[in-house]
């Protein structure tokens, strides 16, 4: 006597649960990343440093610019670390230039950073950029 397969529609009744797992927790991460958010154009702030964090997801800075402060985003750890960016660079107070992407809306003052200039020398965080 054969065992009669499970239908398509039994395998895909197990396997539901760990499909929606899987795109529950992938739909935070597409969300989150990318560069969908910011303009298509490369713009610059210059800015004095009020906060810094360098970690995952990414790491973010503080900006005092012209009396408003900016949230710049950095790269994430590894990305950071290739380009030679660090924690002691980012100390409160410093003042550095920002290269990259402002928010789609004016509203939000929040930057994309590609670049870094710290004391005339620059941090290529994305070099595959223009």
């Amino acid at each position: 006597m054969a065992i009669a397969s499970p239908s398509v529609w039994q395998r895909i009744h197990r396997l539901w649960p760990a499909l929606v797992l899987v795109a529950a927790s992938a739909s935070p991460a597409l969300a989150h990343h990318g560069w969908t958010w910011a303009e298509d154009a490369n713009a610059e702030i210059t800015g004095t440093i009020v906060s810094a964090r360098l970690g995952n997801p990414h790491g973010e800075l503080t900006l005092a610019v012209g009396g408003a402060q900016w949230t710049v985003e950095v790269g994430q750890p590894w990305r950071n670390e290739r380009a030679g960016l660090r924690d002691a660079l980012l100390a409160q107070g410093v003042t550095l230039t920002v290269s990259g992407h402002r928010h789609r809306d004016p509203q939000r003052r929040v930057f994309k950073a590609e670049r870094l200039v710290i004391d005339g020398k620059t941090y290529d965080l994305y070099p595959d950029r223009n």
